[in-house]
């Protein structure tokens, strides 16, 4: 009796639950409950606002903020082509707004002694230039996977490690003089810009001597403003990628514009207008590959070498890929020579220069950077690929909302590279005699008949 009145209760209870069940499905099904609605509208916006973060506007909104908050602006250069990483849009800009410019010329390892040289001097005509040499060790992690210090060590076995970052306190002392002269005592906001992947928050890393930004091969990886401290009286501002024009040459936008991280642009035909930036050569034997014809077979011999394949087949966009990422990141060693010319740009007047240089510490700048270069370990010339600057790149310091997305450099397909024919070398007597020759057949001329065979004119004309 007392089982079977335990089993009625069990019994009404799931009844019970069963109808509260689908009284609220029908309620959910009939109109969304507050709660729900208000996750919906969340979710709507971190995805709206995850979506603007990676446009061209929100960057160039982000970079003008960094400039208008900053007392002095750092522009960071590649050493290997430190006149392709200028943008007279944003030097003017800087100049127009009264604030300081300072000239930065990092991976310096990556570049001959004597070139290096030779790029302080000519930079050193329009202001104040640092050499500096970021550190490549934790260049793929992010503040949130590894906030570690690390102290590069100051023994001479240790220079040449990827981990040591060289210049960093020669930078601190130089804005923390300069902060104390020209604000008194006050806090010196120093906004780091460029183009991408010149090493931007790498810099900054190795300056704090911590992961505080995120770094890597990726171009426009920092998406928005970053204010890090580094000294007492200095805080150093990251900012995003310095947007580069449409309007430039395709070897100029192959290694600055963001177009390759957008699809916007074939990696294939970047590849192509860079070989021919550079001596075929040194690039043959930097790879260690055999001589090749043109781009295609260029990257077919890498993909062959580097193992890529897809689908049974060579990868010859991953292999453009790698290469272009080898270029832009911090191990490719390649070189240009400065202008022959040591006219400055028309709005780096006598006057401006004279007034950039103002209240910093130049010879405590210029003993800095030698002892910079004595502890750097600089590969030989013989190591690297001359490369042929295409000169100063233009930038967007604003991007309407209404534009058009840019033209591509090249109308093939990404996947069906078109073989360029000037690459094509000349074949020599030997090589011609085993070609196939076809010769094309007008089908509307007679033909000579010959012998027995018969001939139509002779019944039906």
């Amino acid at each position: 009796m007392i089982e079977e009145q335990k089993e009625k209760q069990r019994q009404a209870k799931k009844e019970e639950r069963a109808k509260k069940r689908k009284a609220e499905k029908e309620d959910g099904a009939k109109e969304p409950t507050a709660k729900k609605a208000r996750q919906v509208e969340a979710a709507e916006k971190r995805s709206e606002k995850t979506r603007d973060k990676g446009s061209k506007q929100f960057m160039c909104s982000e970079l003008n903020k960094v400039i208008n908050a900053s007392d002095v602006v750092i522009e960071v250069l590649d050493a290997r082509d430190p006149l392709g990483c200028r943008c007279p849009q944003l030097e003017e800009s800087v100049l127009s707004k009264n604030k300081k410019l300072l000239f930065l010329l990092n991976r310096i390892d990556l570049v001959p002694r004597q070139n290096v040289n030779q790029w302080l001097q000519h930079l050193q005509k329009e202001g104040p230039v640092v050499a500096f040499k970021a550190s490549r060790k934790y260049q793929h992690d992010t503040p949130q996977s590894k906030k570690k210090r690390f102290v590069p060590s100051n023994d001479v076995a240790d220079l040449s490690n990827a981990a040591s970052c060289f210049g960093g306190s020669c930078l601190v002392e130089l804005l923390s003089d300069y902060a104390t002269s020209m604000k008194e005592g006050a806090l010196l906001k120093v906004g780091v810009v460029g183009f991408p992947s010149v090493g931007k928050s790498s810099v900054i890393n190795g300056v704090k001597g911590a992961v505080v930004c995120s770094a890597g091969v990726q171009r426009g990886l920092t998406k928005h403003m970053q204010e890090v401290h580094v000294a007492k009286n200095v805080n150093l501002l990251d900012s995003p990628a310095l947007v580069a024009s449409p309007s430039n040459s395709p070897a100029c936008l192959a290694l600055r514009s963001l177009q390759m991280e957008e699809a916007q642009q074939s990696v294939l035909e970047a590849v192509r207008v860079l070989l021919k930036q550079c001596d075929k050569t040194q690039v043959i034997l930097q790879y260690n590959i055999p001589d090749y014809r043109n781009s295609t077979e260029f990257l077919t011999l890498l993909a062959k070498k580097w193992g890529f394949q897809k689908k049974g087949a060579l990868d010859t966009v991953q292999a453009a890929v790698t290469f272009l990422n080898n270029w832009t990141g911090p191990r490719m060693s390649y070189y240009c020579k400065p202008p022959n010319s040591a006219a400055p740009p028309a709005y780096m007047s006598e006057a401006v220069v004279a007034q950039m240089k103002e209240g910093w510490d130049l010879q405590k700048l210029q003993t800095g950077n030698e002892a910079t270069m004595n502890a750097v370990r600089f590969p030989n010339r013989m190591n690297g690929i001359s490369f042929v600057s295409t000169g100063p790149t233009s930038g967007l310091l604003s991007v309407s909302s209404d534009s058009p997305p840019p033209a591509t450099t090249s109308a093939e397909p990404e996947s069906q590279p078109q073989v360029d024919l000037a690459e094509e070398p000349q074949h020599t007597e030997e090589t011609k005699k085993t070609r196939v020759q076809f010769q094309s057949v007008d089908i509307s001329a007679p033909i000579a008949t010959s012998g027995d065979t018969y001939d139509f004119n002779t019944d039906f004309n």
